[in-house]
Order: structure tokens, then sequence, then C-alpha cells
């Protein structure tokens, strides 16, 4: 399925009001998670695409600032996108990467974020990484999210994913169509909604669930040791 990035008020016209309150409150669960959070796992991953160089930036930020992060997964781009570029080292390096013990780069192109979501899955597995933070940026991340949440369950894996999004302004174009967060975010919650329905991304019960997982699970990764009851 191909839907366009950006979409007008009345594409929306056939969703239910319970679609809204159900995208609503998974948009709020998943952004509200603690930030903090990401300090602490064991990989950071970032997801490209769309031109924005400024989620890699970001990511090697982050990864040069925190040494006890042991592995950088960089997933792949596009090629059909005006924009895209291929991810090398050297390129990493030229955006500020120092430390590349620990890198791993997505070879093969990635069309869409299920192939971007499967090559995460397949790291994770083969590295035995137990908890990561994705970090993309803020108008796309629960879309991520919620792809990266639905490949994990179907491979039966559950491990803590926190969401880390990327600083930059929302009033910022996006390179690939000069469009800004503020019009990109209807485009996501209509790929959101379609996805669900096709078994994309994860359900609203499936997030839900996992949520009550981390929360009784790991609410010392969230909230610190010395403030968990």
């Amino acid at each position: 399925m191909s839907l366009s990035r950006i979409v007008r008020d009345e594409d929306f016209a056939g969703c239910r009001t319970g679609q809204f309150l159900e995208l609503l409150k998974a948009l709020t669960v998943i952004l509200t998670l603690p930030q903090s959070a990401a300090d602490h796992v064991e990989a950071l991953v970032v997801v490209t695409g769309q031109g924005e160089e400024w989620r890699l930036r970001h990511a090697i930020h982050t990864w040069e600032a925190n040494p006890k992060l042991g592995h950088l997964l960089v997933a792949n781009g596009n090629p059909a996108e005006k924009t895209y570029t291929e991810i090398t080292l050297g390129r990493l390096r030229s955006l500020g990467l120092r430390r590349v013990e620990g890198v791993h780069v997505q070879a093969e192109p990635a069309p869409n974020t299920g192939r971007q979501a499967a090559w995460v899955a397949d790291q994770v597995q083969a590295r035995g990484i137990a908890s990561l933070a994705l970090t993309v940026s803020p108008y796309h991340l629960a879309r991520v999210y919620l792809t990266v949440l639905k490949t994990f369950t179907r491979r039966g894996m559950r491990l803590p994913i926190i969401p880390l999004p990327v600083a930059v302004s929302p009033d910022t174009p996006v390179p690939e169509t000069g469009a800004t967060a503020y019009d990109l975010v209807p485009g996501e919650a209509k790929r959101i909604l379609a996805y669900a329905e096709e078994g994309w991304v994860a359900t609203p019960a499936e997030l839900r669930e996992y949520l009550r997982w981390l929360w009784s699970r790991h609410e010392d990764l969230l909230t610190g040791p010395d403030r968990a009851g």
C-alpha cells in the first residue's frame, strides 16, 4: 500500500471517532515514555530517510556522548527518494562519528519502515541486545515505534524500547518534500490507521499489553532505581 505523505482534512472523512481516540492514546503513551531511560539501554537505533541528516547527527551525538551504549544500529533508507544518500562509515564520520566499534549499518536498501524494522529485529537477535532506544524525527516516531513493536511481537521478542525523538523544530522543512512536521503528522496518522488494518503496526491492544509489561518489569529503567516504588 502506498499512501501520500501529505493528506488533506477530507481524507479522514471515513474515519471513526473511536479510531482517532485510539490513535491519540497511542501517540500519548509512546511519546510520554521517559526519554531519560535512553541513557541506560544497550543499543541506539536510528531510522533514516527523507533526506533528514539531523536524524544521523542526533544519533551520532547521543552515541558519542554515552560510552555505555554498546551498539549503534543505523537502518538504511529508500533509494527511490530523491534525497537518498548511501550510508557508509565515511559518511557517518563526516557527521561526527569517532567511536566505530559497535556501529552496524544496514547494507541493503530499505524501501519502507517494515524492512527497517525487520533488520533491527535481526540485529537484536543476532547480537543479544536486551534494550534499545529508537531515535527518529518526532512526527515519524510513533509509526516507527509501532512498526518495530509489531515486528518484535511477531517474532516473540520482548525488550524495552525507549522512544528518543530527534531535537528538531517542527517548523523545519523536510528536504525530501519541503513539508514541515505540521504538514506531515496527518499523513503519519493516516498511515498508522491504514497499516493497523493490514497488520503492519502494533494494535492498540498489543501496545497496551506491551507497555503494561514494560512498566511492570522495567520500572527501574523508566524511573530510576532511586525513585522506583
